[in-house]
């Protein structure tokens, strides 16, 4: 059986850190789920619902609230009922994982008009999933364990990108781009908000606790440039999101039409 901790102390939990073939073969199907003892699994109890319970206590109350015992009192059944499913909570970040990405692009969408529209699509994706589901901002997916979920993503997502006329490397370092972009964005959201929460402070609170301090600081002529900035500089209404899509886009279009040029002459 599995450690059933991953983390502690908020640490960052890493994927494919438990029995990478247990999890593999979970998340494809070709394995049996382990009975333990003489009697077998309980009537109505299955992996998915395991995982979603799993999915549910993670986003209500981050990734350090899901254990094994924790599950048990959710689905009304005892701990070692879910140990004849899954081997533990490091297996159980991978189901988790790739639960959650079957959500991230809808496959019986119509394909994207262009290349622009996927980059678009995809990013927005990214970054709504990461707000519906903050704690996979503290999972190590360095190393995913990869199921039909995580893989049918990468299908649609190349699916959108093949017309951009990049090759397949540059192809990924486009996706990988837009992904860490999204992160970026989500994180920075997601921090504002667990600070507020954890210090029970408010942004507002924050800021104006240190507005004596940064008028003496401006004032004495050492800033001279973050003196200079304008008003509504730091306004929380500035869409950082939107500029940022934009300039990406406009990177890759430059890249596109030069690499277009250039097969073209």
């Amino acid at each position: 059986m599995s450690s059933d901790k991953t983390t502690g102390g908020g640490a960052t939990a890493t994927t494919g850190s438990g029995d990478i073939t247990r999890s593999l073969e979970l998340l494809w199907g070709t394995g049996e789920p382990p009975v333990r003892g003489a009697r077998g699994p309980k009537r109505g109890l299955t992996l998915d619902r395991i995982v979603t319970a799993a999915v549910e206590v993670a986003d209500a109350e981050g990734l350090d609230a899901v254990s094994m015992r924790r599950l048990s009192t959710e689905l009304g059944v005892g701990t070692m009922s879910l140990y004849r499913y899954v081997p533990g909570k490091a297996e159980l970040l991978d189901l988790m994982l790739d639960h959650v990405q079957g959500a991230l692009l809808d496959p019986s969408a119509p394909p994207p008009r262009d290349w622009r529209a996927a980059v678009e699509a995809l990013a927005r994706a990214q970054t709504d999933l990461y707000r519906r589901h903050p704690w996979l901002l503290k999972v190590n997916q360095a190393r995913t364990v990869l199921g039909p979920s995580a893989l049918r993503g990468f299908e649609l997502a190349l699916r959108g990108l093949n017309g951009m006329g990049l090759s397949d490397p540059e192809i990924l370092s486009v996706i990988i781009t837009v992904q860490s972009f999204a992160s970026g964005i989500a994180r920075m959201e997601a921090q504002a908000v667990e600070a507020a929460k954890e210090t029970g402070v408010s942004d507002e609170e924050f800021w104006t606790r240190q507005g004596p301090f940064l008028e003496r600081a401006m004032e004495s002529g050492d800033y001279p440039l973050i003196a200079g900035l304008a008003e509504g500089t730091f306004s929380p209404d500035v869409d950082h999101f939107g500029f940022g899509l934009r300039a990406l886009l406009a990177g890759f279009e430059a890249l596109v039409t030069a690499r277009t040029s250039r097969q073209g002459s």
